[in-house]
């Protein structure tokens, strides 16, 4: 393979992004698919893999806490920022090795990722045209009909902040009891039935359901678990399918 497939793990904090990213890596490894690791949120005080490739090694939040005296939400942003400085030194190690695919484990902050131009720069130095998100549903917010929609929302923001094909996998699906995974993957592929449970809330979220359908964003979730591995093997295949099967890229960027 002459070209790396770089695998961006994206979601809002506390999704499961750094244990999906090791759980990935070890059926990689079971598979014996070569790949690295890459960390790129420099606030992570422990991980559940060992990174090929880590940020930590320039900077630090707490690094930065006490260069520039501001305090962790500001670390945050800054580092956020800085993350850009350095995707060239990333893409330069990760040319050492071997790998088939990278995968990429983003900051916690979801936002300190897809909403800020520093995104765009590190994706572009990876390459566009060989990235692919991972993007992470919470499955406590997604067990009822208006949570569901605002993580629906959040994914749509990121596919169209970062414009790289995504794949929407609903996380630790082993917390939840099989009658709730069953539930959400079915609204996920008969949206009708999403509108009927969002009627019976009688909320604010029928308006932003039609946005959402109209654009073609409600797309089938991959449940999966970091704990029992389930679901590695679907992303793998639409992963395959997206590089490999003719699927159309601009279709899932948009």
């Amino acid at each position: 393979m002459e070209q790396k497939i770089h695998i961006f793990i994206i979601g809002t904090a506390g999704c499961g992004k750094s244990y999906f990213t090791g759980a990935f890596s070890d059926y990689l490894d079971v598979k014996r698919i070569d790949h690295a690791v890459v960390n790129l949120d420099p606030g992570a005080d422990y991980l559940p893999y060992d990174p090929d490739v880590d940020v930590r090694e320039w900077f630090t939040t707490s690094d930065i806490m006490e260069k520039y005296r501001v305090g962790p939400n500001g670390a945050q942003i800054i580092s956020a920022d800085l993350i850009a400085t350095r995707a060239g030194d990333i893409v330069h190690e990760l040319d050492l090795y071997s790998a088939e695919y990278v995968i990429i484990d983003t900051p916690g902050q979801m936002e300190l990722f897809t909403f800020r131009t520093s995104s765009e720069i590190v994706i572009n130095e990876f390459g566009k045209n060989s990235s692919v998100g991972v993007y992470l549903f919470d499955p406590v917010i997604s067990q009822r009909p208006s949570g569901f929609i605002s993580m629906i929302f959040m994914y749509s923001s990121s596919v169209f902040r970062l414009k790289i094909p995504q794949i929407p996998v609903l996380s630790k699906s082993d917390m939840l009891p099989e009658h709730v995974v069953e539930r959400i993957v079915g609204w996920s592929r008969d949206p009708d039935r999403l509108y009927s449970g969002i009627l019976e809330e009688r909320d604010l979220s029928g308006d932003l359901f039609h946005m959402m359908r109209e654009a073609g964003l409600i797309r089938p979730v991959v449940p999966a678990s970091s704990i029992t591995g389930s679901g590695m093997d679907d992303v793998y295949e639409i992963i395959q399918e997206i590089f490999y099967g003719g699927e159309d890229l601009e279709s899932l960027r948009y």
